[in-house]
């Protein structure tokens, strides 16, 4: 079984005296600044002078260059994955450097002086914020790539106290191992489920089902989302008491119907493609032409067009389309 650290774990003293900058002020920069600052910490804010400089001054921060990060004991660099090899930063050798994902230190596209760490946690970046506030806190991944001042994970765990990661318990894991993970759950999770939603449209579609009942009976109404939640909340065993007898029957009974698929496979050459680094390689060879298959793929699956039909689904029930803030 994994290793687990908890709050016990940690020690706010491990930092003591250390000097701790942040990269970024997006979707986790400005959760991880705010949640170190409330934990009695005064992380400075190094960010490119864009509209990101001037939200971080507003929230009251120190604002520093994405160079000056480089003179802190502790930097938490907290940007997308494909721009974190390009940043301005020269590490010192009893420093320590944070990742929020595992990719670039697994993957050897940042290998920064002094000790590496990572505090991953599962869980969206305004929503590590609220789980702050709220005091729940949330479950994370934390581990250590390199150790050079045998502080590495002490002063992790701190960071990952701080800002509410040890509060539902983290889980410890390699980069390479949540690197895996987490790209796996992308290309290899994902498109089976969509390929077996597709399907299971395409075929209530010939039993004469409209499509707006099949959007509302797999997304519109809530209920596989309530669904799964039950699942976290109670387990499996848990929930199943929920449905009816005739559900749990149907469930159940039909479980081994997909069996004669041979769906592990393909999953298990997706996910070794990610293991070996070529995935990696994909991506950087993508970044460096600027990205048209991306934008190619984007058109085809989640365009104007399709945007326009779920709208449009959405008028004719009767619902509203919801307003993320991904600043």
């Amino acid at each position: 079984m994994s290793n687990l650290y908890y709050e016990s774990d940690a020690n706010g003293a491990s930092l003591k005296g250390q000097t701790i900058a942040v990269v970024g002020f997006g979707n986790q920069g400005r959760s991880w600044g705010l949640n170190l600052r409330d934990s009695g910490f005064e992380p400075v804010i190094c960010v490119r002078a864009d509209e990101s400089r001037e939200r971080a001054r507003e929230a009251g921060f120190e604002i520093g260059e994405l160079a000056d990060a480089s003179e802190a004991d502790v930097v938490c660099v907290l940007v997308p994955d494909d721009a974190i090899p390009a940043l301005p930063l020269s590490r010192k050798d009893d420093s320590l450097t944070i990742v929020a994902s595992g990719y670039s230190l697994a993957f050897e596209r940042f290998q920064p002086a002094g000790d590496t760490g990572m505090v991953a946690p599962r869980m969206l970046g305004p929503e590590v914020r609220l789980c702050y506030e709220e005091g729940v806190g949330f479950i994370s991944a934390v581990g250590v790539q390199s150790d050079r001042t045998g502080r590495a994970l002490a002063r992790t765990l701190a960071v990952a106290s701080a800002i509410g990661g040890l509060r539902q318990g983290a889980l410890a894991m390699t980069p390479k191992q949540e690197a895996v993970l987490d790209l796996a759950v992308e290309q290899v999770l994902s498109p089976a489920l969509t390929h077996v939603n597709q399907t299971f449209v395409q075929t209530m579609l010939a039993h004469g089902i409209s499509m707006e009942a099949i959007m509302t009976e797999l997304i519109l109404s809530g209920e596989i989302e309530r669904s799964y939640r039950l699942l976290r909340e109670v387990g499996f065993a848990g929930q199943m008491g929920f449905h009816s007898p005739t559900s749990q029957y149907g469930q159940l009974s039909r479980r081994g119907y997909y069996d004669h698929l041979d769906v592990a496979t393909t999953m298990a050459e997706i996910t070794e493609n990610i293991a070996n680094g070529k995935f990696a390689d994909e991506w950087d060879a993508e970044a460096a032409e600027g990205y048209p298959k991306l934008e190619a793929l984007l058109e085809q699956h989640a365009g104007p067009g399709i945007a326009a039909f779920e709208t449009e689904m959405r008028r004719r029930l009767g619902l509203g389309l919801l307003k993320r803030d991904t600043d």
